[in-house]
């Protein structure tokens, strides 16, 4: 046992001092490569103290060279694409503009709208910028293109009522300097089954093709002369009554006022000549009277009749009176038909109401009612 135990601590102190020279070996070799970088550095540093003129000239010749190339692509750049001048095209069918815009390198840019001409359609009206102009090539060009005049043929008018065909010429030529189809007013008028105003006859006929400005002359209906008309019963109906029965039947009102006398009500039709319930022709004149209170305000309410002289008209047109109030709020009174000449209407308003009076929804005339 002894023997075993003096054997084992002699391998162990073998192996000891194995390991300790193996520790002595790595440190020696560690030290001598610190050694050898410190040696490294030092060289590097002695280059770069002798060579150092040589390498800041070479720093700086690489500086200047990058410069140059820098501005070089720097003017290139700028001087960009070849100048050329606008060509004039306005004029010119669209085709034949194209052509030029691609000789110049230009590109363009198509809007397109109708023109006063029918012989117009697919020319260049316009174009942005002006002829002329220094552009780089490349640039887009607005030209504005005609598509002809909005209509090429003459519609058909006949059966339509005046009114309605004056908006629609006005709306379809609205912005025009020329208007393709100009009115003639000065109308020609014959009784008719027809009502009042619509057209009987035209001149240039339904689809007659236009190649310059016409003039359309049209005939009207002035109503059937035999038309008989029943006059209704006014006496005790109310204002507003009034105005609705005004609205519905083809004869012209005179209204007027007086103070109420025994039991009479105050804003109510008091007496009419002709009577009622008798037959007249069409758009004849019935006189009526309303009891109106003596200062002309009652619960808050101003009593009147609007009074208008108008021109005489051929035929029955449109009227409306209507109501602004103080608060900006606007209402009708009253819309009828009327042949013009002297026109009256009751009314019933709070004070600083202001009564505008419409021919075919054009004003004719206002009045403050204070």
């Amino acid at each position: 046992m002894a023997y075993k135990k003096s054997h084992v601590l002699e391998r162990f102190f073998e192996r000891h001092k194995r390991f300790h020279r193996c520790c002595l070996q790595y440190n020696r070799r560690k030290g001598m490569k610190i050694h050898r970088l410190r040696e490294d550095f030092a060289d590097f540093l002695e280059s770069l103290e002798a060579n150092g003129k040589a390498l800041i000239l070479m720093s700086l010749l690489t500086i200047m060279v990058m410069a140059v190339i820098t501005m070089a692509v720097f003017f290139l750049s700028v001087k960009g694409k070849e100048e050329v001048m606008v060509p004039n095209v306005v004029g010119k069918e669209l085709s034949a503009a194209l052509l030029e815009m691609q000789v110049k390198e230009l590109y363009p840019k198509l809007q397109m709208k109708y023109s006063n001409f029918v012989d117009d359609k697919g020319t260049v009206l316009e174009q942005s910028p002006p002829a002329g102009s220094i552009v780089k090539a490349g640039r887009r060009i607005n030209l504005v293109v005609s598509r002809g005049a909005v209509i090429d043929t003459v519609k058909d008018y006949v059966g339509q009522k005046i009114d309605s065909v004056k908006l629609d010429l006005q709306s379809l030529f609205t912005g025009y300097t020329r208007p393709l189809i100009v009115l003639d007013e000065n109308f020609s008028y014959e009784f008719n089954e027809q009502e009042e105003g619509t057209i009987l006859w035209q001149d240039p006929a339904p689809d007659t093709k236009i190649s310059d400005p016409i003039v359309l002359k049209v005939g009207l209906s002035k109503g059937s002369q035999y038309d008989k008309v029943k006059i209704p019963s006014l006496e005790n109906l109310s204002l507003n009554d009034t105005l609705l029965v005004m609205n519905r039947t083809k004869l012209l009102y005179d209204f007027s006022f007086r103070t109420p006398e025994l039991d009479e009500g105050i804003g109510r039709v008091v007496s009419q000549l002709p009577v009622g319930d008798t037959y007249v022709n069409a758009y004849s004149r019935v006189s009526v009277v309303f009891a109106f209170p003596e200062d002309m305000e009652e619960n808050g309410l101003i009593y009147g009749v609007f009074k208008e002289t108008l021109q005489e008209f051929p035929y029955a047109v449109e009227l409306k009176l209507e109501a602004i109030l103080p608060e900006g709020d606007r209402y009708a009174l009253v819309q009828f038909y009327h042949l013009g000449g002297n026109v009256s209407i009751p009314y019933a308003v709070a004070r600083g109401t202001e009564l505008v009076l419409s021919i075919s929804n054009k004003e004719a005339a206002r009045f403050l009612v204070d």
